[in-house]
């Protein structure tokens, strides 16, 4: 049993790798089952797909995004928590 908040940190996310790695691999049998049962279907020629981004592309995008929003949140949230602890004198000097 975790007795700190960090171990529970850690146990939550050594939880969710392993729930993550056992859907890849359901989603990796679904696929495999699924292509030996269907038939080859032929290619299709679809205007300007290859201006479309790679679903690899899409999401290493949008983490970035998520990276640098997250970010910018914990330096407000610091810059908050450096706001409240400055004598009232310093708070002026702070807010410029």
């Amino acid at each position: 049993m975790p007795s700190t908040p960090q171990e529970v940190q850690e146990e939550l996310l050594s939880t969710v790798r392993k729930s993550q790695e056992t859907v890849v691999e359901a989603i990796k049998s679904w696929v495999e089952a699924v292509q030996a049962i269907t038939p080859k279907l032929p290619s299709v020629n679809v205007p300007l797909a290859d201006k479309l981004p790679k679903p690899e592309e899409v999401i290493a995008n949008a983490y970035d995004f998520a990276e640098k929003l997250l970010a910018s949140q914990r330096k407000f949230a610091e810059d908050v928590v450096k706001a409240m602890a400055l004598p009232s004198g310093d708070k002026a000097k702070a807010a410029k």
